[in-house]
């Protein structure tokens, strides 16, 4: 790894998981599914402005052509309005950190699901053990109950939330390796994030209408705040992928639990208990035995 690039990898932790924090601060104001779709609809508006730029200066058309467009409405539902609606969701139930910590599973579910699917990544020793150490300080947090709330027991749904995204998410990615590498990156992020918009508003507006009346300023600059990181963080990752590495832009995921923890500490009045230290630890370990040569770079949607 450049020494270069440790700069952005901190910078890339320190946005995904001040994103968590200021996520669970928002849900005192909005709905989650509210909250998820504009913010989506603001980020959509920020990648939209990008496409007009660039077609202004004659250097970029709209994304076109059926087989992109099929890929970005499938990524577009389940590799982001599902997962980021269920990780919203799910800090209703429990704290930024122990969101963050399991999130963190992502690239170890990744690699064992590619066993199965990517016939050129098969798992070795090494894998196995970084997956079943990373698997079992999850295992830790959920069966004991952590929420990272004081006086809080960690609730099933909350877990059912974070994990099965997390299974939805690495699917996707599994179908990212094998079916849009002939896609442009920003394309096709451009439209997945069109799609979720549109997913996710109507079904929000269904389900719980439109009300901001408990919404204040600081909600409302929080809800600009995560949708500037969700471009810019993405923006920002496929930079630091394509200049750096894998191995790079993998590094993010030991920086998000410890932001988003220590975060929710100072700022939201959560917790971190001995239990959550010891699973940060087992997932942390698991991830870097599991990187160590193959890294798995993920884009998680928090």
């Amino acid at each position: 790894m450049s020494p270069a690039s440790l700069p952005y990898i901190l910078l890339l932790g320190l946005l995904f998981g001040s994103t968590l924090l200021v996520s669970r601060f928002s849900l005192g104001q909005f709905a989650p599914t509210t909250y998820t779709w504009l913010r989506l609809a603001i980020s959509a508006a920020a990648f939209a402005a990008v496409y007009l730029v660039g077609a202004w200066r004659g250097r970029r058309r709209l994304p076109a052509g059926r087989a992109l467009w099929r890929d970005a409405i499938l990524l577009g539902i389940f590799g982001t309005a599902v997962p980021m609606t269920a990780y919203v969701a799910s800090l209703q139930y429990q704290s930024a950190g122990v969101t963050a910590l399991l999130l963190t599973t992502t690239p170890a579910l990744t690699a064992l699901m590619a066993q199965f699917l990517l016939p050129d990544e098969r798992l070795n020793v090494r894998k196995g053990a970084g997956i079943l150490l990373a698997l079992a300080g999850t295992a830790l947090v959920v069966l004991r109950g952590e929420s990272g709330l004081a006086g809080v027991v960690g609730r099933p749904i909350g877990y059912v939330m974070v994990l099965g995204a997390i299974a939805i998410e690495s699917y996707m990615f599994i179908h990212i390796r094998k079916h849009c590498r002939e896609h442009d990156t920003l394309d096709l992020s451009s439209g997945r994030m069109l799609v979720a918009a549109l997913v996710v508003a109507p079904l929000s507006l269904a389900l719980v209408g439109f009300d901001l009346s408990a919404v204040t300023t600081t909600g409302y600059l929080a809800l600009f705040y995560a949708s500037a990181t969700t471009f810019g963080g993405l923006i920002l990752f496929l930079w630091v992928n394509q200049r750096f590495g894998a191995t790079a832009v993998s590094l993010t995921s030991y920086v998000l639990p410890v932001v988003a923890a220590v975060g929710g500490v100072l700022f939201l009045g959560e917790t971190i208990t001995p239990v959550m230290l010891a699973g940060m630890v087992l997932i942390i370990g698991g991830i870097a035995i599991l990187n160590r040569r193959d890294p798995v770079a993920v884009e998680i949607e928090v």
